[in-house]
């Protein structure tokens, strides 16, 4: 026996290696309109067979599966909404809906392609032809509008300003942060690609009157200075240890004296034990398109090095950590 004083079980093998037939049926839950269908209150295996339109033995086993991982509950053969699946998976929530279906269309079958990027070293080949794209990008925003959430609730956004948004990709971070801070505000300097949906995006939360949104490349951006918070969002796995160091070193430039940075990302670690949806991020951004998820340590050398200290460390719930420094 090594690293544990905890007898030996096959268990977590197993429960591992069966994963995917959890992910799949909750793909599949989700896509039928199962959670939809007790949104309104319990249903017995008939009667939900008949909101979805499937026969009884589907209900039953997907309701039976989501029971056993605790996104239902299940009561005298009756069916009910857990909370997290109310709150996520319904319309009466943050719909993830849209997020599982990137999950199980596009995410899904690229990972059959993980031999090869394990073998190469090397991204597979992803197809976002046609509809695809629109299924990729509402995934990704909807998975970044958890991540903007989680991030309002365990960050103050009330003793700031200026925000400086750099070289993210979906303007939610600075909407939920105007949104708790009506002094608040946000200068984008987003892709050139990216102005367009976001100016449009701003204008529809309300927020156009408070927000400035230029087009300039990540790597090339200099905004001017004088923020007193800046956000970098789901930037350094995107870009090469040599160009996250010069994009930090850029966002200090454009800060004022005692300034808060919240850099956002998924990061390996030194800890006891790793977080696992870092290290699964790992694998899913090699695959998809060869980017990398960092070590925390490397990232915060880069941090010190670009004139930040960082000073804390939020860990969201089903999402990135962040790595929050002041200006040094």
């Amino acid at each position: 026996m090594t690293g544990s004083t905890r007898p030996a079980s096959p268990e977590r093998i197993v429960d591992i290696a069966v994963g995917y037939m959890a992910a799949k049926q909750l793909f599949a839950a989700s896509r039928i309109g199962l959670f939809a269908a007790l949104a309104d209150g319990p249903l017995d295996a008939a009667a939900l067979a008949a909101e979805i339109g499937k026969p009884e033995k589907i209900a039953r086993i997907l309701g039976d599966t989501m029971s056993s991982l605790g996104l239902l509950s299940r009561t005298g053969g009756r069916y009910e909404l857990g909370a997290d699946a109310a709150a996520y998976l319904t319309r009466d929530g943050l719909d993830l809906s849209p997020f599982l279906t990137f999950l199980e269309t596009i995410s899904y079958p690229h990972w059959l392609q993980f031999e090869h990027t394990v073998d190469t070293g090397k991204p597979g080949k992803l197809d976002v032809e046609g509809d695809r794209w629109g299924t990729f990008l509402s995934g990704v925003m909807t998975y970044n509008a958890l991540h903007a959430r989680m991030l309002a609730a365990a960050f103050d956004y009330r003793p700031y300003e200026k925000l400086l948004d750099l070289g993210g990709l979906s303007s939610e971070f600075a909407v939920q942060a105007m949104r708790a801070n009506e002094k608040l505000h946000t200068t984008f300097v987003f892709d050139p690609r990216s102005v367009t949906p976001v100016t449009q995006a701003v204008a529809e939360a309300g927020f156009a009157g408070r927000s400035t949104v230029l087009g300039e490349v990540t790597t090339e951006a200099r905004p001017a200075g004088g923020f007193d918070l800046v956000m970098v969002n789901h930037v350094v796995h995107r870009f090469t240890a040599a160009e996250n160091a010069e994009i930090l070193r850029r966002a200090r430039a454009a800060a004022a004296p005692g300034a808060t940075l919240l850099l956002l990302d998924f990061f390996l670690d030194d800890d006891a034990e790793q977080r696992p949806i870092d290290a699964l991020h790992a694998g899913e951004y090699l695959v998809i398109d060869g980017t990398v998820v960092y070590p925390e340590a490397e990232v915060r050398d880069w941090l010190a090095g670009a004139g930040w200290r960082p000073e804390d460390r939020l860990v969201l719930p089903g999402s990135p950590r962040v790595l929050v420094a002041k200006a040094a």
